[in-house]
């Protein structure tokens, strides 16, 4: 019997276009928790996370576990950032480098791993992943969920110290949420609406909403160190991961271009990088290399000659 062919999944420019030129995220598919007591126990080395350092949902995740100590507990491996034909390769395909093989089954793409979860899967092939080894299958692909798991679910198993850090504090939670609904529609999601947009009458609402969004931002953080309650919370690490890639891709390849974050939004600038620069979780999972390769090689629609761009330079300016 002939191989399923799944090239409309893994294939990027071969994105189904909508009517109106806007860009229309699916929501993820697989959403079950770890949780004591229930089919997904919080076990030592029964989870492993499949990421690119490229993509930001992903590196939520890695941002989460790093902060929450989680790096005996869960296992990750990294992917190539040039997404081709076939989605996101593993090391044996591509190994650039910072990527890895997959350990577990010798996997070459991610979409083997979704197949092998369920095989009459027909949504995107996607990362962050998180696998299950004890069942041999795929627990959830919701970045906002996986890290409020990280945040929680292990706790009992932690030394005090990290197992106190709550990214998501019952007291702030209200504020948290209400950000996170207008920073994912109109940052974090806003920027690939206007990369992503097809015509220039879904173009134009978009790039709007996004500099009006970082408008709001940077009067939110005047004076600040962190979004909500003067304390880093998720709101901070789902914002940081956009605006981080901002000014060495969105600008150009996502056409984000009204200003930068360096020379546009001081506020926002100096919260970045203070994230950056002072909190080890920040910095040591942002792999510039990965995040510039990934959208300009990738986005053959938009960049087919595929040439990555030198600058900005630096990628992120000291404090």
């Amino acid at each position: 019997m002939a191989a399923k062919d799944v090239s409309g999944q893994t294939d990027i420019t071969k994105m189904k276009e909508q009517p109106d030129g806007t860009f229309k995220r699916r929501p993820s598919s697989f959403r079950n928790h770890i949780q004591k007591g229930d089919q997904y126990e919080p076990e030592k080395g029964r989870y492993h996370l499949y990421v690119s350092y490229a993509c930001p949902w992903a590196t939520r995740t890695l941002i989460t576990r790093v902060l929450k100590g989680l790096e005996e507990f869960i296992d990750v491996t990294v992917v190539s950032p040039r997404m081709g034909s076939d989605g996101w390769p593993f090391a044996d395909v591509d190994a650039f480098p910072g990527a890895s093989s997959d350990p577990l089954f010798g996997a070459k793409h991610i979409k083997e791993l979704y197949l092998r979860a369920s095989p009459e899967y027909d949504g995107r092939f996607t990362v962050p992943l998180l696998w299950d080894k004890k069942t041999n299958t795929i627990v959830n692909n919701e970045s906002s969920e996986i890290i409020r798991m990280f945040n929680s679910e292990f706790n009992e198993h932690l030394p005090a110290d990290k197992a106190k850090i709550d990214i998501y504090p019952e007291a702030l939670r209200g504020e948290i949420d209400a950000l996170n609904e207008w920073v994912y529609d109109t940052v974090n999601n806003g920027v690939y609406k206007s990369g992503f947009a097809t015509t220039q009458e879904a173009y134009e609402p978009a790039v709007h909403a996004v500099f009006a969004s970082l408008d709001r931002l940077e009067k939110i953080l005047q004076g600040k160190d962190y979004l909500v309650g003067n304390v880093l919370t998720e709101a901070d690490i789902r914002l940081f991961v956009t605006i981080v890639r901002f000014d060495p891709v969105y600008v150009g390849h996502f056409k984000c271009n009204f200003r930068t974050i360096r020379d546009g939004y001081s506020n926002i600038h100096l919260w970045m990088r203070k994230l950056y620069w002072n909190t080890p979780a920040f910095k040591d999972t942002c792999n510039f290399d990965h995040i510039k390769t990934h959208y300009y090689w990738s986005h053959g629609m938009i960049n087919p000659k595929r040439i990555v761009p030198v600058g900005p330079i630096p990628h992120i300016l000291p404090l």
